[in-house]
C-alpha cells in the first residue's frame, strides 16, 4: 500500500518538481520506504511507497516497456498472478514479481477496460503520452481513497487531500454547504468535500482527464439478486470455502502478516482462517468497555500471541487533532479514535494486518437491520395509522420509544439513512448559523440510492444504501487514514468481489433469522469457532466517550473548545453549551451530538487556523 499524487498543468519543469515533491512529502506516512517521480512537460506524478510485494524490484512509478504509459498505484491486485497468466499467454513478458507491473501489462491490454479485470484494493492513475490523457480509477468498494480537483489551469489528484495543500495551484477555502448533512451523518457525505473544489472520486469509478475535460465513468455496480432456490446448507459451505480462499488471496505479502481482533464474531472469524503470528487488541480503562479479555482468550485457544493497549480519557482526548487531522475531513466516529491507537500498536510488530470490515454490511448484522416480532408486528400496521403515530411523537420530549414510533411510521425510505443519525435534519438549524443552512436535504441525499433499490426487500434496501455512502465514506474512509496514518497495510477479506458475488444471492432469510443478524455468517462461525464467539452480539468498538464528558475534567476540555472565537462562525455557543449541560447533569445523553461537533471544530482549527499544527 502506498499514496499516490498528481497534477496536470502546463507550469515549468522546475516548478511542477517542486510542487509535486511537496506534495509527496505531505502523505510520506502512506509510503516511508521510497519515493519516485514522472514529470514532463503536460504531468507530474508522485509515489510514496510502503513496501509489500517484490520489496526489491517493485518501484513506481512504472513505465511500459516503450515508455509512453506511465503508472503510479496504491493498492493491492489480488488476482494478480491469475491476471499475469492470461497476459503472458498474450505475449506479454515481466521483469519483476510485483503486481504493478501485472496492473501497468493488464492495462496495455485492456485500456481503460482493465478495471473489469481487477480483484483487488486500489486507487491508480495511468498517464499515456500518445493520447496526453490521464486515466484514474478507484475500487469497487472504495476501500481506497481517490480524490481529484481543478484548481485555474490545473487538474490535481491525490490518495488524501492534505497532498493538495502543498500544491501552489491549490486555493484552500471551506465547503459551506457540508456542515449541515455532515451534522446528521456523522461524516462527509457529499461528494464534494468539506474542501471546496475538492471532490470523491465514488467507488466504482473511473475519471479521464484530457484535454482540460474531465469525464467520469461507473464500470461496477451493486446489484443484489437473491437466490431462493439454494439451501442453508448450501449457502454454509460455499461461504465458507468462499472466506478460505479470500483469506489466502489476502495474506500474500513478502513481509508479517498480522490481525486486528476484538471479541466480536466478525475479526474472529478472518483469525481463525489467517492464523497470524500475533493478533492486536485495544480496550478503554472503563468498566464495560473492554474487549481485549475476550480476544486475548480466543488467542491462547489458537495458540497465536495477543498484543493490547488500553487506552484512557486523557490519551484519547489528547490525540483527536491528529486523528482529525489524518482524517482529511471531519470524521466523528468515536470508534475511529480507537483504531488510530489499534493501528500504532501493530505497526511496531508488522506491516499488513487482515481486519473484520465489511461484514455487517455484506452479510446484515447491524442492529438496525433487525427487527424484533414486536416491530414487525407494528409494521404491519396500517401505513395511515403508523403516520399518524410518527406526527404524535415528533412533537414529543426525549422519551423511552419516540424513536421507535418515528422510525417505524412509514417506509424505510422515509427513516433509514445509515447507522448513524445525529442531529434530526429539522433540528440542525437551531445549532448552526445561518450562513451553514443552505445544503443538499436528506432526501436529495438518500434519494438517488433507493430509487435504484426499488425492487429490494426492506433489509436490502437498507444494505444497498450503506454500500454505496456509510460503509466507503465512514467504515472504510476510516479504515484507510487511521491504518495509513501509521504506515500500516489494511486489508479486509470481507470486501472482494469473490464474496460479493456469494453475498449478493443469500436471500434475506439467511441473513436475518429469529432475530439474528448475520446469522448465515454466525452459522459458518460456529463450525470453526467456539459458540461465544459465534453468538456474540455485535459491540463494535465500545468507546466510553460519553461517559467521560460527564466528568468536570473532561467535559471543560470540551467547553473550552466550544467557547473559543472561532466558533461563533459556524454555530450557536449558547445552545453548543446548553448540549453540554443537559449532557454533563444527566439530563439527556447528547453525547453522540456533541461529539460530532467536537471532531469538526477540531478539524476546522487544525486545517483552517493552526498552521503550526498543521505542519
Amino acid at each position: 500500500m502506498c499514496g499516490i499524487v498528481g497534477f496536470v498543468n502546463e507550469e515549468t519543469i522546475e516548478n511542477k518538481n517542486k510542487n509535486i515533491k511537496a506534495m509527496m512529502d505531505r502523505i510520506i506516512h502512506r509510503g516511508p520506504n521510497s519515493s519516485g517521480q514522472y514529470v514532463d512537460d503536460s504531468v507530474a506524478l508522485g509515489f510514496r511507497r510502503l513496501s509489500i510485494i517484490d520489496i526489491e524490484a517493485g518501484n513506481q512509478p512504472m513505465y511500459s516497456p516503450d515508455g509512453n504509459v506511465v503508472l503510479i498505484f496504491n493498492g493491492e491486485i489480488y488476482n494478480f498472478l491469475g491476471l499475469k497468466e492470461k497476459l503472458e499467454e498474450k505475449g506479454h513478458t515481466f521483469l519483476t514479481h510485483s503486481d504493478t507491473e501485472v496492473l501497468l501489462h493488464a492495462y496495455l491490454e485492456y485500456g481503460e477496460k482493465v478495471v473489469d479485470h481487477l480483484r483487488g484494493m486500489f486507487g491508480f492513475a495511468v498517464w499515456d503520452k500518445r493520447e496526453k490523457k490521464l486515466f484514474i480509477a478507484r475500487d469497487h468498494f472504495g476501500i481506497k481513497p481517490v480524490y481529484y480537483g481543478r484548481f485555474g489551469d490545473t487538474f490535481m489528484f491525490a490518495s488524501e487531500i492534505k497532498a493538495f495543500l502543498d500544491n501552489e495551484k491549490f486555493v484552500k477555502e471551506l465547503n459551506k454547504e457540508a456542515l449541515k448533512p455532515y451534522l446528521t451523518f456523522q461524516y462527509s457525505v457529499l461528494n464534494e468535500t468539506f474542501f471546496k473544489g475538492v471532490f470523491k472520486l465514488d467507488p466504482g469509478h473511473t475519471l479521464v482527464y484530457k484535454n482540460g475535460e474531465i469525464e467520469i465513468n461507473q464500470y461496477y455496480e451493486f446489484s443484489f439478486k437473491q437466490d431462493e432456490n439454494s439451501t442453508e446448507e448450501y449457502w454454509l459451505n460455499t461461504l465458507e470455502g468462499t472466506m478460505k480462499e479470500s483469506v489466502a488471496s489476502h495474506k500474500i505479502s513478502d513481509v508479517k502478516v498480522g490481525g486486528f481482533l476484538s471479541g466480536g464474531v466478525d475479526s474472529s472469524y478472518i483469525t481463525n482462517i489467517l492464523r497470524p503470528n500475533k493478533t492486536f487488541s485495544v480496550g478503554f480503562e472503563q468498566v464495560g468497555f473492554n474487549e481485549v479479555t475476550d480476544a486475548k482468550a480466543l488467542s491462547e485457544i489458537l495458540g497465536i500471541e495477543n498484543k493490547c493497549k488500553m487506552i484512557g480519557p486523557d490519551e484519547y482526548m489528547e490525540v483527536l487533532p491528529k486523528v482529525q487531522y489524518y482524517s482529511d475531513e471531519p470524521h466523528a466516529n468515536l470508534s475511529a479514535v480507537a483504531l488510530f491507537f489499534l493501528s500504532a500498536l501493530a505497526a511496531k510488530e508488522v506491516t499488513v494486518v487482515l481486519s473484520g470490515e465489511g461484514a455487517d454490511e455484506m452479510f446484515a448484522g447491524y442492529d438496525l437491520y433487525v427487527d424484533s416480532d414486536f416491530t414487525k408486528k407494528y409494521r404491519k400496521l396500517s401505513p395511515n395509522f403508523r403516520g399518524k403515530m410518527k406526527k404524535i411523537a415528533e412533537k414529543m420530549p426525549n422519551i423511552k420509544g419516540k424513536q421507535f414510533f418515528i422510525r417505524n411510521g412509514g417506509t424505510v425510505e422515509d427513516s433509514f439513512i445509515g447507522q448513524a443519525k445525529i442531529f434530526d435534519e429539522d433540528d440542525v438549524d437551531n445549532y448552526i448559523t445561518e450562513d451553514y443552512r443552505k445544503s443538499i436535504s436528506i432526501p436529495e441525499i438518500v434519494g438517488p440510492y433507493y430509487d435504484k433499490a426499488q425492487e429490494y426487500d426492506e433489509l436490502t434496501k437498507k444494505q444497498y444504501l450503506d454500500f454505496h455512502l456509510w460503509q466507503p465514506y465512514d467504515i472504510l474512509l476510516k479504515a484507510d487514514k487511521m491504518t495509513m496514518a501509521h504506515s500500516l497495510e489494511l486489508r479486509v477479506p470481507f470486501l472482494d468481489k469473490k464474496v460479493w458475488e456469494l453475498a449478493r444471492r443469500i436471500p434475506s432469510k439467511y441473513k436475518v433469522n429469529r432475530g439474528v443478524g448475520k446469522y448465515i455468517l454466525r452459522k459458518s462461525a460456529l463450525k470453526m469457532l467456539p459458540e461465544e464467539w459465534a453468538k456474540r452480539k455485535k459491540k463494535g468498538f465500545m468507546v466510553p466517550f460519553i461517559h467521560w464528558i460527564r466528568e468536570k475534567k473532561y467535559c471543560e476540555k470540551v467547553r473550552n473548545i466550544f467557547n473559543k472565537p472561532f466558533t461563533k462562525e459556524f454555530f450557536d455557543v449558547y445552545m453548543l453549551n446548553k448540549l453540554l449541560d443537559e449532557h454533563f447533569d444527566g439530563e439527556k445523553n447528547n453525547g453522540r451530538k456533541i461529539y460530532t461537533i467536537l471532531a469538526f471544530l477540531i478539524w476546522y482549527e487544525v486545517y483552517f487556523i493552526d498552521n503550526e499544527q498543521l505542519q
